[in-house]
């Protein structure tokens, strides 16, 4: 029975160390995005419209690391800058929905107009794993554009 007993309490322990790990992990990958997002800012104000559109859009560049990069919007929800869908640059996403009806890009602008910055969350195909998955993205202005790096959260 004492033995049952340890070896319940220590898959308990590995339990909570887990979803410890994975909190930190998502508190980690909310604190890089918002490093990126603000990186991608200084660059913007440092180096101008033309060249920070240029490096934004470049999926080698400074502004893709792994799952996470930052994309631009201009004020009236035309996508400037995506690095990994760049068929989408120039077109106006204002009030495409996610796959739940959100418009969730009408609040990344509105939001970033209204508050400076702040979070955005909602659903979205994952190209990796096929499925549907919560996203939320931070996102900041910018000058004329409004900068962001989305997460998921699992």
């Amino acid at each position: 029975m004492r033995r049952s007993l340890v070896s319940l309490l220590g898959a308990v322990a590995v339990c909570f160390a887990l979803i410890v790990s994975v909190s930190v992990a998502r508190a980690d990958d909310r604190e890089e995005a918002m490093k990126m997002v603000k990186a991608a800012a200084a660059f913007h104000k440092t180096n101008g419209l033309e060249k920070a559109l240029d490096t934004l859009n470049d999926p080698k560049g400074p502004f893709v690391k792994g799952a996470l990069y930052v994309f631009a919007f201009d004020e009236g929800g035309t996508l400037v800058a995506n690095a990994t869908a760049p068929d989408k640059v120039g077109q106006n996403l204002m009030d495409v929905p996610d796959s739940k009806g959100k418009k969730f890009r009408r609040e990344i602008v509105e939001l970033a107009k209204k508050d400076g910055t702040g979070w955005v969350d909602y659903t979205i195909l994952n190209p990796k794993s096929k499925a549907e998955e919560q996203k939320t993205s931070y996102v900041e202005k910018s000058g004329e554009l409004i900068l962001g790096c989305g997460i998921y959260k699992k």
